[in-house]
């Protein structure tokens, strides 16, 4: 992106580094972003280095170097940049950056895992994107054994909050006495859906 050039102002304050597009998008919807002085609420304006382009009142720029870090997240762990109830985010496990990082997607408080924070807007819009069938590979060990047919209906899909998901790959890994690990690789990110969708054939989840 050369000075001259003008793209979307969602676009241009992902390159930036402020956050991923989706969540540019909603700074603007909410009266956040000024260009050039005047308040901006509507998608679609074009906007380039020459302007002066602020989100909450700072003045935002390009970042020189992109950052990308992977952290294997612990349990108890928000991910967020910062938590209204006071938890502890994923950010203070990172020491030593000074640039401005946030989680791409995120893995709910009680789940551990592979996490990836950045400050390339770009690369967390397209790895979050539900149109780019990105998969997510997870290992949950649930209560008792569940049987194969209960199985097939997560590989079919389970409905969830009235709709069905997509359908998940499942296989089981270990049976231990009183409880089954299993691989669950699934190609969306609804809320708790790993946890949620072995609750909906009454498996509950130990850990993930």
């Amino acid at each position: 992106m050369n000075s001259e050039e003008k793209v979307r102002l969602q676009k241009y304050m992902a390159y930036c580094g402020v956050a991923s597009r989706r969540h540019c998008e909603e700074l603007i919807r909410a009266g956040k972003v000024k260009v050039n002085g005047k308040v901006i609420t509507e998608m679609g304006v074009l906007v380039s280095d020459k302007d002066r382009i602020e989100v909450n009142g700072i003045p935002i720029k390009k970042e020189e170097s992109k950052i990308y870090i992977m952290l294997n997240k612990p349990t108890s762990y928000v991910t967020t940049v910062m938590d209204p109830e006071g938890r502890r985010t994923v950010l203070d496990l990172i020491e030593g950056v000074e640039e401005r990082i946030y989680p791409v997607g995120r893995l709910d408080y009680d789940t551990s895992g592979l996490l990836i924070l950045t400050n390339d807007g770009e690369f967390a819009y397209k790895s979050t994107h539900p149109g780019n069938e990105i998969t997510k590979t997870y290992r949950a060990e649930v209560e008792g054994r569940p049987t194969e047919d209960s199985l097939n209906i997560l590989r079919a899909g389970v409905e969830i909050d009235g709709r069905p998901t997509s359908p998940a790959e499942v296989e089981i890994i270990k049976e231990k006495d009183n409880s089954t690990v299993l691989e669950v690789i699934i190609h969306e990110g609804r809320n708790r859906q790993v946890r949620r969708m072995f609750e909906a054939i009454g498996h509950r989840v130990l850990k993930l």
